[in-house]
């Protein structure tokens, strides 16, 4: 009976505890995003990466990348920033420049990435060797890479990766302004 009754309160602690970790997460639907959304106070969550932000010169011709090829969505409107825009001294811009923003998702990611336009000020040519990447899953490299390419843009050639649990194919590209991006295709 002893032996009985201590498996009863070990099953009733584990049916807790797997109670809890339900309740500790809770599901957000946006559209046709999922997310997993902690319960836990930020200060708990640890390490985040909520998104990159590049800064460009025309948000029309990035959004030809961004959103026409490689399918990146707005998230909202684009905005005109005000004056007192953490962009100005973060990004370093002269307060003289105008900024527009908007921010983007995927079909899996909530504002993922962003655009920061800045116009009234020339914006500074990248420095070789390039200091950054972002780096992008797209479902048909080739079919992407062959959009790109009718943009003018420099792009590298294609490589092929076999791996031991999936192979994959990348290509780089610089942008309009200069930033790298790098996509992959697994297969």
């Amino acid at each position: 009976m002893k032996y009985k009754n201590r498996k009863t309160k070990r099953y009733q602690f584990l049916i807790c505890l797997a109670a809890l970790s339900i309740i500790s997460c809770s599901t957000v639907k946006k559209d046709n995003m999922t997310q997993t959304k902690s319960t836990a106070s930020p200060a708990e969550q640890g390490v985040l990466f909520k998104r990159s932000n590049l800064v460009v010169s025309d948000m029309d011709r990035s959004l030809k990348i961004y959103r026409d090829i490689l399918g990146f969505s707005l998230n909202s409107p684009i905005e005109v920033s005000g004056e007192d825009s953490y962009s100005y001294p973060v990004f370093k811009i002269p307060k003289e420049a105008k900024i527009r923003f908007v921010t983007m998702d995927t079909k899996t990611q909530v504002r993922t990435m962003a655009l920061t336009e800045v116009t009234g000020y020339e914006l500074p040519k990248p420095s070789i060797p390039l200091m950054s990447a972002l780096v992008i899953k797209v479902d048909d490299i080739v079919a992407t890479m062959k959009k790109i390419t009718a943009l003018g843009l420099e792009t590298t050639a294609l490589k092929a990766v076999p791996g031991d649990s999936y192979n994959y194919k990348e290509q780089a590209f610089i942008d309009f302004d200069g930033h790298l991006i790098v996509i992959y295709e697994l297969y």
